[in-house]
């Protein structure tokens, strides 16, 4: 029996110390913190991986004066849609591409049991 009070107890800290990290920032890059903040400014929460994505393509200073300007305007059902739709003329930052890493192959000698 004592067993089965230690798991109980070790259980309930694990569920315990997961309650707390689900608090915690998860934010790491400047880009992240700006994406939260487009789906804060456009009242859309469930799409906020896509304004991350954005932020880090389009110029982050440029996405939230457009979110800004489309949050300040009336009439407006969908300011996420309407957003997304009026960010063509957002410019792109211009970030080196990673050239990836080809694996070179190994050249095996043959050896004969000469």
């Amino acid at each position: 029996m004592c067993g089965m009070d230690n798991l109980k107890n070790i259980s309930s800290n694990y569920i315990k110390t997961l309650a707390k990290r689900a608090k915690e920032s998860k934010i790491y890059k400047p880009f992240q913190s700006t994406g939260l903040m487009l789906a804060e400014i456009l009242d859309d929460p469930e799409n906020k991986a896509i304004y991350i994505r954005l932020c880090k393509i389009y110029d982050n200073q440029e996405l939230i004066i457009k979110a800004r300007d489309v949050a300040e305007r009336r009439g407006i059902k969908n300011m996420g849609a309407y957003f997304m739709k009026i960010i063509k003329d957002v410019r792109k930052l211009e970030r080196p591409k990673l050239a990836r890493k080809t694996k070179k192959k190994k050249t095996t000698k043959l050896r004969l049991g000469i």
